[in-house]
């Protein structure tokens, strides 16, 4: 199977964990975005989605699902994204398309976060693809400096600007051992909205297409 039909398999699978009745939060992306093709063929069985970037929104918006704001939102059973990296821990990489802040807001709030993939985003260590990370546009320099003592190589993604009104510095050349730690550490640097990794709240399950079918991953 090709990646695209991959995708697709995982998008339809991934049906089966919408709350019928419920608010479903959606992430951003190619495989979100075959997700939310899949959601329309049952938008009046769902009250409706959060979006977790304007381009989400504005794909969900045209399959005329009700999009809420998710300061209107108490109670968010599951939220479906995809990942440029994932583990056997469920811990992941995202942030290739630059959303990964409100990816990871609506990822906190969610009760069960699924994560939808084809066999390629699973590996065995993060690091490979670049890790994103969101900086206020004053501090790219500081925060640039930082990240280099951590040991990667950090490179502003020139011309791209987040939905927040940010700036993107991709960290590559990782080996990470201890995601958990990488993130809290990165998070503290002033100046620093957010970073792509998500590993203090890693998926639940994920769904992943491979060329023998779906597969269903939980943590190791």
């Amino acid at each position: 199977m090709i990646q695209d039909e991959l995708k697709k398999a995982v998008a339809r699978a991934a049906i089966a964990h919408v709350v019928e009745g419920e608010i479903v939060g959606v992430g951003t992306g190619s495989t979100a975005n075959c997700f939310i093709d899949e959601l329309a063929a049952i938008r009046d069985r769902i009250r409706g989605a959060v979006a977790s970037s304007v381009a989400t929104r504005k794909r969900l918006e045209g399959y005329g699902i009700v999009v809420f704001e998710l300061n209107d939102v108490e109670y968010l059973p599951v939220y479906v994204d995809g990942a440029d990296e994932i583990n056997t821990s469920m811990q992941m990489i995202k942030g290739g398309g630059g959303a990964l802040t409100r990816e990871k807001i609506v990822a906190a709030v969610a009760q069960k976060f699924v994560c939808i993939a084809d066999a390629s985003k699973l590996v065995p260590k993060l690091g490979t693809f670049p890790l994103p990370v969101e900086v206020i546009p004053m501090a790219l320099g500081h925060v640039r400096r930082e990240l280099a003592r951590i040991g990667g190589k950090p490179l502003w993604r020139e011309g791209f600007v987040t939905d927040n009104g940010n700036l993107i510095v991709d960290l590559g050349g990782l080996a990470i051992v201890d995601a958990v730690e990488l993130e809290t550490r990165i998070n503290q640097i002033v100046g620093v909205v957010s970073n792509g990794l998500f590993a203090c709240r890693p998926a639940d399950v994920c769904l992943l297409g491979t060329a023998a079918g779906v597969k269903t991953l939980t943590a190791d």
